[in-house]
Order: structure tokens, then sequence, then C-alpha cells
């Protein structure tokens, strides 16, 4: 009797420590998940594409260029209050939006109306339009300048002074450019010009391109993100769907991984040494700097078909994700807790 009994205490030893093995191996694995979906916010009356955001710390105000339905969507992103505030109508396919903080202005590129309009940060009404700025696309400000500067045409990077509301000089480019990023440590601005399937490099002092690096065997480089720390420069291609990893130093490319289909954004998180690719196939890739040249894919988040423009915003640990209306489902913005 005695061996039964403690053959029998083995056993519940047994299980409770796969029980508690098993709890454990449950928690880590929910750990690792490294976004967290927390809000999902109705966009019912927007229509077709989406394109860039930008951010309002103080207001928790996102600001989102609504392409297609040729409005600015202001969504008031506080928590427990999340929704669509307002929508600003008057523009001509707006691409890119920068909120100037010191301002209180909002700068918002129209494609089809060929240039950036001012808009009152509070109230939301216009203040000017910068004109002559033809198929007006992606904006960057440069907040020691006060500069902004604007994507356009068939290949240039329009500068504004931000304070006067006026253009003051041009950079040409080989082809027009999409995803830029600009150091904050040096003068120079990483480009992405897919015509020519290269990243132009240019110096914003002289306002020049002083260099270009290839896409190799890659073509459609679209999205871009910077690790100014870590000399690396991100950069996403469609064809095929590949995230590039360039040494800022020496323009080669250091890393090539496979990535969704359909990418327009991706962002550099320095802090936890991710990447997040968001990509119009429905799904958001993570990777993990293992080191400076070798990051692994740590998760891939579904998303919703179409979802391939966002905006990670660091200091709220926030990455808020685009999708457009389909058939079954109208727009909606998706709100991810950063976590790990």
């Amino acid at each position: 009797m005695g061996a039964v009994l403690e053959q029998a205490a083995v056993m519940r030893a047994l299980r409770n420590s796969l029980f508690a093995l098993f709890v454990i191996a449950a928690s880590h694995a929910a750990q690792r998940e490294p976004l967290e979906l927390i809000a999902t916010i109705p966009m019912p009356h927007v229509r077709g594409r989406i394109d860039h955001m930008a951010f309002d710390a103080k207001h928790h105000r996102l600001f989102i260029a609504a392409l297609g339905n040729d409005t600015l969507e202001v969504v008031d992103v506080q928590a427990g209050a999340e929704r669509v505030a307002h929508s600003v109508t008057g523009f001509a396919e707006p691409q890119g939006v920068v909120y100037v903080a010191e301002l209180d202005r909002l700068y918002v590129s129209n494609g089809r109306g060929d240039r950036v309009d001012v808009l009152d940060g509070t109230s939301l009404k216009p203040l000017k339009r910068i004109t002559d700025i033809a198929d007006a696309d992606n904006v960057r400000y440069d907040v020691a300048a006060r500069k902004a500067y604007v994507g356009y045409g068939s290949g240039g990077l329009r500068v504004v002074d931000v304070a006067g509301s006026s253009s003051v000089a041009d950079i040409r480019l080989a082809g027009h450019p999409e995803s830029f990023q600009l150091e904050q440590s040096g003068d120079r601005i990483f480009v992405n010009v897919p015509a020519t399937r290269h990243v132009a490099v240019v110096d914003r002092v002289q306002n020049r391109t002083i260099a270009t690096w290839s896409v190799p065997d890659a073509s459609a480089n679209f999205p871009m993100a910077l690790d100014e720390n870590a000399h690396r420069l991100f950069v996403g291609t469609r064809q095929p769907p590949l995230m590039l990893v360039y040494n800022t130093d020496s323009g080669n490319v250091v890393g090539r991984y496979p990535i969704g289909a359909d990418t327009d954004d991706i962002f550099s998180d320095a802090k936890r040494r991710r990447v997040y690719v968001v990509c119009g196939e429905g799904r958001i890739d993570v990777f993990r700097r293992e080191n400076a040249d070798r990051y692994l894919l740590e998760s891939s988040i579904k998303t919703a078909a179409g979802a391939r423009t966002g905006l990670f915003v660091p200091d709220e640990e926030r990455l808020y994700v685009a999708a457009p209306a389909t058939a079954g489902r109208p727009a909606h913005l998706l709100v991810y807790r950063i976590s790990g």
C-alpha cells in the first residue's frame, strides 16, 4: 500500500511540474508578443487609399492623410476616448502631413493639388498655400533648422521655411522621391528613388546629392526607416518583398530579409532594438536586432487587407495602422501597444 501511495504522490508531483512548466511557457509566449491591439477606431466615411500620418503629443491627436477621400482625418487617441474628432475637407489627394508643435501648424502635401496647405493646428483652418510643388508627397521636418522638406515631381525635394511658410530651395533628384529620412546628428537625408532603384544621399547644407546607393536585386523601394545610433538604414522593397539593411557609414547592404507584400511604412524602435514593417497584405512583420548585421523575425501580427501605412510614436509606446475600406468592412484605425 505504501508503494502505491508513493507512486501516486510521484505522479501528482510530475503532473504539477508539467502544469507549472506549461504555465511558464504560456506566460513567456505572451510576454514575447511585441504588439497588443488595444483599440479599433472606426472611420466609416473614409473611402479609398489612406496615406501617411503625423502626431500631436500635447493634445493626443493623430492626423491621417486620407488620400482617396480628399480629407484630413483628425483622430483623438486619448485612452478611453478614441474617436475621429474632425474630418477636414478641401484637399486634393493629401499624401503627407507634418505637425509643427512650436508653431501649432499643420503642413499637408497635396499630390493632385501640386501644393502644400498650411493649417492652424487649433482651428484647423487654412492659413496659406505653398504652390508650384507638382505631385507633393512625403513631408519631413528638421526641428533644429525649422525647415520642412517635401518630396515632389519627377525628382526633387522642396525646402520650406516653416516660420514664413515659404519655399527657400530645391534639391534635384534623379526621380520622384518616396520615403526619406533626416539625420538628427548629421546633415544627410537618405531618399528612396524607386525609378532609378537607388537611395540618394543628400547633403542638406549644400542642398545636393553627394552619393547614390544601389538597391541590389530588388525594385520598388518605397518605405524607409533610420536607426541613427546603430548606423543602419532600413529600406522596404516590393519586388520582391524584402527589408534591406544598409550600413550608413559605407552605404553597403549588410542584410536582406523577406517581408510581407505591399509594404509602405517601416519604423525603427531603437529602444527595443526592433523594426516594424507595415505590409499591405495584412500583417506587421516585427524584427529584433541581434547585432548590427543580424535581425531575426520576432513575430508577424495580423492586421487587415490593404493596411500598409502607419505611424510609430515612441513616447506613447504606440503603433497606429490605417486599414482602408473593403467590401466587407469600413475603414478603421488599429491601435497597438508596444510591449517588451
